[in-house]
């Protein structure tokens, strides 16, 4: 196993693997009802099995080269994730996505991780685009977006069913030389 640190805060950035998913259950516990605000994954991660499901189709994916999911780990305790949902490596593809439970939100957590993850792709995996798909009404990862340097491709209406209601999402994406040039800017 590996870790990649996230900062002088001690947070790291690790694989979420099969065998976790007893911490995974209880992190999504924790933050049910906070996580659930705009992402399904409190609606899919109800108990052990469909845990460990959950979690095993990231490593089905991850085995294919088709998407990969990654805990944050912050003073030892799982605090939140990021993941591929989807990443195309011939089509130079990916989209990104992230939860997080509420004790860890507002520490920057969730940007560091997922420009951790948006430079492996593009560096180590030649992905050219990643999308950034997200509720309008999600305003922190819209700033998410907005502070890794993504453009505001649209909105597509109503295009999400959630929870019985039609949400509209906003596609935001970096290309691969705009993500090398603000990375060497910065």
């Amino acid at each position: 196993m590996y870790a990649v640190s996230l900062g002088g805060d001690g947070a790291e950035l690790r694989p979420l693997e099969p065998w976790q998913a007893g911490e995974f259950l209880a992190h999504i516990d924790r933050g049910r009802d906070f996580i659930g605000q705009y992402v399904g994954l409190p609606d899919r991660v109800t108990d052990l099995r469909s845990s460990r499901a959950h979690l095993q189709a990231y490593a089905d994916k991850a085995a294919a080269d088709r998407g990969r999911i990654y805990g944050i780990w912050a003073g030892g305790r799982l605090v939140g994730g990021v993941l591929f949902v989807t990443m195309d490596v011939e089509q130079g593809t990916a989209e990104a996505g992230c939860w997080l439970e509420p004790s860890a939100a507002g520490r920057g957590l969730v940007t560091r991780a997922v420009r951790t993850i948006i430079d492996w792709a593009i560096e180590e995996r030649g992905i050219h685009r990643v999308e950034w798909r997200v509720s309008t009404a999600n305003q922190p990862s819209i700033s998410v977006a907005e502070r890794l340097g993504m453009t505001k491709d649209g909105t597509l209406r109503e295009s999400y069913l959630y929870r019985g209601e039609r949400q509209d999402t906003e596609v935001w994406s970096v290309l691969a030389p705009e993500w090398r040039a603000t990375r060497q800017a910065s």
